[in-house]
C-alpha cells in the first residue's frame, strides 16, 4: 500500500511594510497630480498597488494623509538629490550655475512635483503648514543657495546685498513656469516647450538671468 505524501507547504509571503508604502506613495504622486486631491481616488491607487484601502488608510490614516506624505515625497526626492551635488567643489559662479541648471532640469523631469505644488497652491498651503519636514527641507535649500553666494561675495565674483532667498525665488520661478504654463504658453505662442532646442535656450537663459543678477554691478 502505497503511503500518501503530504502536499508541498505554501511559501509564507511575507511582506515589507517600508517597500510597500513606497509602492503606494509612488502611484499616489502620478494620481494626485494627474486629479488633484479631490479627484484622486483610494480605490484607483488601491488597484494599481494590488493591496486594499484598508492597508492604505493603516499605513497613511486617511487620503490627506497619503496626500500629504505624497508632498514631503516630492520635496524631499528633489532637495535629497541637491544636497549630494557638493557645490561647494566648484568656484562660486560655476556653483551657482551648476544649481540653476540642475533646478531647471529637475522641474523639467519632474512635471508631478509641478503639479503637486500648482495644487498644493490651490489648498493655500494648507498641507504644508502642517509638514515641518517640508519646511526643514525647504531652509536647507536656501542655506545652500546663500552659502553659494556667499563663498561668491568673499572672493569677489558676486555683489554684495542680496538676500540667498530672493536669488532661490528667481531660479524656482524660471525654472516652475517652464512646465506651470507650458501648455498656454506653448497654444498662445505656437512654440514647444517641450522641444530639446527650446529647452536648452531657456535653460542658458535662465542660467544667465541669474548669474547677472548676483554679478558685480
Amino acid at each position: 500500500m502505497l503511503k500518501k505524501t503530504k502536499p508541498a507547504a505554501r511559501p509564507v509571503r511575507t511582506v515589507n511594510p517600508e517597500a510597500h508604502q513606497r509602492d503606494i506613495i509612488e502611484v499616489a504622486t502620478q494620481e494626485f497630480a494627474e486629479h488633484g486631491l479631490a479627484g484622486a481616488r483610494i480605490d484607483e491607487i488601491a488597484a494599481k498597488t494590488a493591496c486594499s484601502k484598508r492597508l492604505i488608510y493603516y499605513y497613511f490614516g486617511d487620503k490627506e494623509g497619503l496626500y500629504l506624505a505624497v508632498l514631503e515625497h516630492v520635496y524631499r526626492r528633489v532637495r535629497s538629490v541637491e544636497a549630494d551635488m557638493a557645490f561647494d567643489q566648484w568656484p562660486p559662479t560655476e556653483a551657482m550655475r551648476r544649481m540653476v541648471g540642475f533646478r531647471f532640469d529637475h522641474h523639467f523631469q519632474n512635471r508631478d512635483f509641478v503639479r503637486l505644488v500648482m495644487i498644493e497652491n490651490i489648498h493655500n498651503a494648507r498641507f504644508l503648514a502642517r509638514s515641518p519636514a517640508i519646511h526643514a527641507l525647504s531652509a536647507k535649500a536656501v542655506d545652500r543657495v546663500d552659502a553659494i553666494y556667499r563663498r561668491g561675495v568673499a572672493e569677489g565674483e558676486f555683489r554684495p546685498g542680496l538676500q540667498a532667498l530672493d536669488i532661490h525665488w528667481q531660479i524656482s520661478a524660471m525654472s516652475f513656469y517652464n512646465v506651470s504654463n507650458s501648455a498656454t504658453f506653448s497654444r498662445l505662442f505656437d512654440v514647444r516647450l517641450d522641444k530639446a532646442e527650446v529647452v536648452a535656450r531657456l535653460r542658458a537663459n535662465v542660467i544667465e538671468t541669474v548669474l547677472r543678477f548676483v554679478a558685480p554691478t
